[in-house]
């Protein structure tokens, strides 16, 4: 049983590590860490130029994870994700070539440049964690985490995911613009033509299990577990819970799987932290980037601007910890 100082130091590492190539992402570090180490999928939201494919990238390098690439584009076929059967000439035999989706950490690279038939493809290997190809099914390795990028700048020539589909992933974190002091570090390391962007591994995969089982050891006591619900819930029944104006604004509340994945966030946000109990403000914390995707407006919010963020500001406010 490898002790949890140990490993809490181990993932501070990982960020320093990552901190040497990527500058002022912290944020995002921290929610890819918690994706991986909770068994849940990222999407990443952010004009192009952030350093989401670079932190990814550096991320399974310091992580010595199988790393793979796929950059969506329009005329991507599911087969180029997962696979296909090739005719052996040699051999007179059909074999697999097996895709970029068998490793452990894929990036799918603007993900919503991609018709609806790929996306599919990607989201059934995320849910299942296994790929048919021909009549043979293939279990997927383990850990598998896909870290998925949308820019949402340009809307021409894009698929939007379903929203459905969007729930698939636990976290939706948005990624802004760099700090001055970090924009500058910027220029400065990427103008210097020397610079050494190399990082050296430190979780084996070994590590990456035993933080998931040290993970699931933290605890969460029954009524912050019953504020989760809450929460969940005043999404579906706003005005049960006294949100009479943001009633107006949802069309749809959040999926069971939002209350699984926010449990299993805060428990991740609590061990980073070096606790083996669970704080109301880390359940605050990850309630963003939990709900964010999954609370569906409808067209009066976007006639009155209203965003999703503001509602869950609205939520955390009103929901109460009962004691």
């Amino acid at each position: 049983m490898t002790d949890h100082k140990v490993l809490h130091d181990k993932i501070h590492d990982v960020i320093s590590e990552v901190g040497k190539v990527v500058v002022g992402q912290d944020y995002m570090v921290n929610r890819l860490l918690i994706g991986l180490f909770t068994n849940g999928h990222v999407l990443l939201e952010g004009v192009p130029g952030l350093a989401k494919t670079l932190t990814v990238n550096t991320l399974s390098n310091v992580l010595d994870l199988d790393f793979q690439r796929i950059q969506f584009t329009p005329d991507l076929l599911p087969s180029d994700l997962v696979g296909t059967m090739i005719y052996n000439q040699r051999e007179g035999k059909f074999e697999v070539k097996k895709g970029p989706v068998f490793s452990n950490l894929v990036l799918a690279d603007e993900v919503n440049r991609s018709p609806a038939k790929v996306q599919a493809a990607l989201l059934e290997a995320m849910q299942e964690k296994q790929v048919t190809i021909g009549d043979t099914t293939y279990k997927l390795d383990r850990p598998f985490l896909v870290l998925a990028t949308q820019n949402p700048v340009e809307q021409e020539g894009t698929y939007p995911l379903p929203e459905a589909q969007v729930d698939r992933f636990m976290l939706k974190v948005y990624i802004n613009y760099p700090r001055k002091e970090d924009e500058l570090e910027v220029m400065r390391r990427m103008s210097n033509q020397s610079f050494d962007d190399s990082v050296k591994s430190i979780l084996s995969k070994e590590d990456i299990f035993a933080i998931r089982d040290a993970i699931n050891d933290v605890k969460v006591n029954e009524s912050l577990e019953q504020y989760i619900i809450d929460l969940i819930f005043a999404t579906r029944f706003p005005k049960d819970y006294g949100l009479t104006e943001e009633a107006n604004y949802i069309q749809f509340g959040v999926s069971p799987r939002a209350s699984i994945n926010l449990h299993r966030a805060a428990k991740a946000i609590a061990f980073f932290d070096g606790r083996d109990y669970v704080l109301p403000e880390d359940i605050k914390e990850v309630a963003y980037d939990v709900l964010n995707h999954r609370i569906i407006l409808n067209y009066e919010a976007e006639a009155d601007n209203i965003s999703t963020k503001e509602i869950i500001d609205a939520i955390l406010s009103k929901v109460k910890i009962s004691k």
